[in-house]
């Protein structure tokens, strides 16, 4: 089949299905464009809790199928590709965690949504890079926390209010590997562009921002701002919502380190999210598969975390 016949199916099939299909703001264009609801994690959380559909279907990466089917036990949740994983989500193991909360009695732990749902289950309260600093200040000032997997988030919310969070030592490998000197140099370039960073980002390249926020936050920015030029400094795949609300604005990927620095059309991608294609798509609405499972336990255990922090956003 060709890409139109692609899509034509799969809008049928998923009709046929009460499928709905929400995707990420990371994934391809395609992917987007025929997707019922693209968000943020929060947001596609929010969507997911709310569905009457049948089917879900996930285009993003696991941990993201996992949360859509620990809120709907009762529904079919399917992702585009098992081996769509995640570098946060990997770099906390729920045993380490475990051994983690034991050496440090007395503290509460708050999971990035980036995590395994194993590791939901073993934290108090699950937070997303829009509502993290939220869910942080409706603690004690003097409430101890771990917070984790992402030191830079938790860094950054260390730093706005002034607590003393343990913080776990993981970190995205996408917004890990943002170029200082790219950033640098674009910005002398176009003195006059917004910068726009995901806080996800080291501590350095936050110190330009003129915008530290979720995706869903530096795209409302973009729409909202009377500027015309933007820096963005996240995941490439933001750029197609950016420039289809903002059509007449122009936007400036910062391109990864390995790349030659300055402007580049060498974007930097998440090749995990990248994994999710059309053909995928068509594939699993049609044999109802890859499907996510959750263990019972463990996702009683993780509903708890989730639903508070849906309680708070």
């Amino acid at each position: 089949m060709n890409k139109q016949q692609l899509i034509t199916e799969i809008r049928r099939i998923a009709k046929e299905k009460n499928a709905v299909i929400l995707a990420h703001y990371y994934t391809n264009d395609d992917i987007q464009d025929i997707a019922d609801f693209v968000g943020d994690s929060l947001a596609l959380a929010q969507k997911a809790a709310k569905t009457d559909a049948d089917i879900i279907v996930m285009c993003g990466v696991h941990f993201m199928g996992e949360t859509c089917k620990i809120l709907c036990p009762e529904k079919k949740v399917l992702v585009l590709d098992m081996n769509a994983g995640c570098s946060l989500a990997d770099s906390c193991n729920a045993n380490d965690l475990r051994t983690y909360k034991a050496e440090h009695p007395g503290y509460k732990v708050v999971s990035y949504v980036n995590t395994t749902a194993a590791v939901k289950a073993l934290s108090d309260v699950v937070v997303t890079s829009s509502n993290a600093m939220k869910v942080v200040e409706s603690y004690p000032e003097n409430e101890k926390l771990i917070f984790g997997p992402d030191r830079n988030l938790g860094s950054y919310i260390n730093q706005i209010t002034g607590r003393n969070m343990l913080l776990w030592d993981g970190g995205c490998h996408v917004h890990g590997r943002f170029s200082l000197n790219a950033l640098s140099l674009l910005k002398s370039r176009h003195p006059e562009a917004k910068v726009l960073v995901h806080p996800e980002c080291p501590k350095d390249l936050r110190s330009f921002a003129d915008v530290i926020g979720s995706t869903a936050d530096l795209l409302k920015y973009a729409v909202n701002s009377d500027s015309d030029e933007f820096i963005v400094v996240t995941e490439s795949g933001i750029l197609h919502k950016m420039y289809e609300a903002c059509p007449d604005k122009h936007f400036y990927p910062v391109p990864p380190s390995t790349t030659e620095e300055g402007e580049s059309s060498t974007c930097n991608e998440c090749s995990y999210m990248k994994l999710n294609t059309l053909e995928k798509l068509y594939d699993a609405l049609t044999k109802e598969q890859p499907e996510i499972t959750v263990d019972a336990d463990i996702a009683k255990e993780a509903l708890r975390p989730i639903e508070k922090m849906l309680s708070l956003s």
